[in-house]
This record gives C-alpha cells, sequence and structure tokens, in this order.
C-alpha cells in the first residue's frame, strides 16, 4: 500500500494515513473485504512509530471503514460506498458553505469564485 508521509505538514502522521486509506477505500483502490498491511509492517515501511499506525486504523475502526479480526488484522469494512460518498459530499458542501460565506462579506463575485474552483481543481 502505497501511503506518503510529510514531514512537514501540520497535519499529525496518523491523521495523514488514515486520510489516504479513507481516500483509498472511498475511491475502491482498496476493496470491502481486503486485508491491510499489519500495524508492524505498515509502521516499518513508513519508518514510524507503531504507535502511530495504531491509532490511525484504530480511528479508521471507530470510523467504520476498517473491521478487525482478532489475530487476523484489519480488513476494509463492507461499509456502503455510496454512503462514505455521501459524507465526502457533506463535507465538501459545510467547505464551499463557508467558502460563500466569506466571499459574500468580502464581495468577491460568483465568477472569481468559480475561477478560483478550476484554478484550485487543475482545469484551465
Amino acid at each position: 500500500m502505497n501511503i506518503i508521509i510529510s514531514n512537514s505538514s501540520n497535519t499529525p502522521i496518523y491523521e495523514q494515513i488514515k486520510e489516504q486509506i479513507k481516500t483509498k477505500i472511498i475511491s475502491n483502490e482498496l476493496k470491502a473485504g481486503e486485508l491491510l498491511p499489519s500495524i508492524r509492517s505498515l509502521a516499518k515501511d513508513l519508518r514510524i512509530s507503531v504507535i502511530t499506525t495504531k491509532s490511525a486504523y484504530e480511528q479508521l475502526v471507530a470510523e467504520g471503514y476498517l473491521e478487525t479480526v482478532q489475530g487476523k488484522g484489519f480488513y476494509v469494512a463492507n461499509k456502503n460506498i455510496e454512503m462514505m460518498r455521501e459524507e465526502q459530499l457533506q463535507k465538501v458542501e459545510n467547505l464551499i458553505d463557508t467558502a460563500v460565506s466569506i466571499a459574500k462579506i468580502s464581495n468577491i463575485s460568483k465568477g472569481e469564485m468559480k475561477n478560483m474552483l478550476d484554478i484550485l481543481y487543475g482545469e484551465e
């Protein structure tokens, strides 16, 4: 599993791992029932603490993205992919709502907002 850790990021390492695994699950790169690397194996590959990896996995279990089988490891949960996508869509909506509120207060036009979105999304 390819996970990239940024030491210069303000985001904690366990959070970086968690978000990258969630992205792989939502995009169906990791499929339901698929076994993830062991905590020790992933920690060794990333050259980080086992505690950090364990924290990321435990949070993913708590959020319903992973299931743990005693003595066997962590598996991608059989959670509905559409439901996961809907959760992400809701987060994006909330962030856009905040951005629109700030734009209105700052007198930033809808056209300027669309241009920013195109640039940030990578379209020209």
